[in-house]
């Protein structure tokens, strides 16, 4: 699944991503509304993760999707 696919599917998808990275909030979902950069920003913020790093997690969620 590419990210335009995620993007239109936000809603859907919110529950997998719940389930993927439990530490981000109901908020931080609405916030992130399908947007790839919010969400990169997010696990930066609540795992401490590298750009590089969030980018690739994220990567490897859209693939398994």
């Amino acid at each position: 699944m590419n990210w335009d696919q995620v993007q239109g599917n936000w809603d859907e998808l919110k529950g997998k991503v719940r389930q993927k990275w439990g530490k981000l909030t109901d908020d931080d979902l609405d916030q992130i509304a399908g947007k790839k950069d919010e969400l990169v920003g997010r696990l930066q913020k609540h795992y401490g993760y590298a750009k590089e790093k969030a980018e690739e997690e994220l990567q490897k969620f859209c693939a398994s999707c």
